[in-house]
């Protein structure tokens, strides 16, 4: 099943975001681990199209989701990963209707958006076929994610849940944060109610509801959660490598 299908049969997904992971063996790794999908890291990290190509292909293989946070909100930086076989990609500080309107026609095709036409590549698994089938597979499969990171954006989100072509919103609760003027203060009441009203504007949108925070956040709105991504590849590795660390050196002090 694509984390799509999962969706929409009920079932709440999880996945974590890769920053300095360049194998694609990571993905096997997220498979085995029991993630349905990966999300690199376009925003805040550095990665290739020739890498991300690799990285989604292996994905694709493995049943696994390979989703790309964009760095920013334009039609290159879209539909090209699409093209490299993304199943899925997130744009930051989404913050209006119109906003959410250009990312639901950069990741769809006619006549629900305006994506250009791409066949016997990656994004098709290498296989051709009439375009109207193909544009109403990739529709169907491709999932539009909103990132809401900012006040404004929760101001506006009714009018963002509400954006057809749009799928999913996702909350980063440490932009929130900062634009509320309680950086850092996740706990804090004016965070947790920004986080609710979000949650509320997806069920009477009819969208999925996502966050990309730390367990203790997550399990606040567990119940709530379509989607749930937890850490990263850096916070993995720094917390096994301390983990690690503190059991090598035990064996010196005993």
């Amino acid at each position: 099943m694509t984390i799509k299908e999962k969706l929409r049969s009920g079932k709440q997904i999880t996945g974590t975001m890769l920053r300095i992971s360049r194998s694609p063996a990571v993905c096997m790794l997220a498979k085995d681990a029991g993630f349905d999908f990966v999300m690199f890291d376009c925003e805040q990290s550095f990665y290739t199209m020739a890498e991300l190509h690799d990285m989604f292909v292996m994905a694709s293989a493995l049943g696994l989701g390979g989703l790309l946070r964009a760095p920013d909100l334009t039609k290159e930086h879209v539909c090209r990963p699409l093209d490299c076989g993304a199943c899925g990609v997130m744009v930051p500080m989404i913050e209006t209707a119109e906003q959410a309107e250009r990312l639901a026609g950069f990741t769809k095709y006619p006549p629900l958006g305006v994506r250009g036409y791409a066949a016997g590549g990656a994004g098709t698994g290498y296989r051709g076929g009439k375009p109207p089938e193909i544009m109403d597979a990739a529709n169907g499969r491709v999932l539009a994610v909103a990132q809401i990171e900012t006040r404004r954006a929760v101001d506006n989100v009714r009018e963002i849940a509400a954006v057809g072509g749009i799928d999913a919103l996702l909350i980063g609760p440490n932009d929130l944060s900062v634009s509320l003027g309680i950086p850092g203060d996740l706990e804090n009441p004016l965070e947790l109610e920004a986080i609710a009203h979000v949650a509320e504007a997806c069920k009477a949108g009819g969208k999925y509801f996502g966050m990309h925070a730390g367990g203790g956040l997550l399990a606040r709105f567990a119940d709530k959660l379509d989607i749930a991504m937890c850490g990263s590849d850096t916070d993995l590795l720094a917390a096994a490598m301390r983990s690690t660390a503190v059991q090598c050196r035990a064996l010196f002090n005993t």
